[in-house]
């Protein structure tokens, strides 16, 4: 082989080598590539569902005039009672009731004209509740209980555990430094038609 066939041939196989880092590069970059599109197609599905309940719960069939628990909020001492009423303009009716007068409520029970729960103002959806009504299961009272967290930076002791004595907590209340409190509050839909 000649000096020139040498250096051609050298020549050839540093293009070849060249030529197959530029298509390695194109090749690990075609496959990122599609590693984000496919991620991106499964996560924009899953982030246009809508707000899930975090437990959904199925109420017991109710006979029209029973007052029946729907849901205990123990954090607001507060507690769900409904009733079918049998009347079409409203067919079912829901309050908020104090669950014992001693009760000392870590949150706040708000009225959902007032609080207007949604994700877009920090509520998270707790509970939905579907509770037929006996006799007609086509008509179904939906209650969706929300709930709206507080950030609270509460100190610790040693033993790891939040310690509020009664005496600082007077005296933070006297001082108008009271704890903003989580709020729970309840939003209810009737669906079906008339019965009988």
């Amino acid at each position: 082989m000649t000096q020139s066939q040498s250096a051609t041939s050298r020549c050839r196989r540093g293009a070849t080598t060249s030529a197959q880092r530029v298509q390695a590069d194109v090749f690990r970059q075609a496959v990122l590539l599609a590693v984000l599109v496919a991620a991106l197609a499964v996560a924009s599905p899953l982030r246009a569902q809508a707000v899930k309940a975090e437990h959904v719960q199925a109420g017991a069939p109710q006979a029209v005039g029973a007052v029946h628990t729907v849901r205990t909020i123990p954090e607001a001492c507060t507690r769900l009672e409904g009733v079918f009423t049998g009347e079409a303009a409203q067919a079912y009716r829901m309050q908020p009731v104090r669950t014992a007068p001693n009760c000392q409520p870590r949150a706040r029970y708000v009225d959902p004209a007032q609080a207007r729960p949604s994700q877009q103002d920090g509520w998270i959806l707790s509970t939905e509740t579907l509770i037929p009504q006996a006799g007609c299961p086509a008509r179904q009272a939906l209650v969706k209980v929300w709930r709206k967290p507080v950030a609270q930076d509460l100190a610790r002791d040693g033993q790891g555990q939040v310690r509020i004595y009664l005496q600082d907590a007077q005296k933070q209340a006297a001082a108008g430094q009271m704890r903003a409190l989580p709020e729970y509050s309840a939003v209810l839909d009737v669906t079906g038609g008339r019965c009988g």
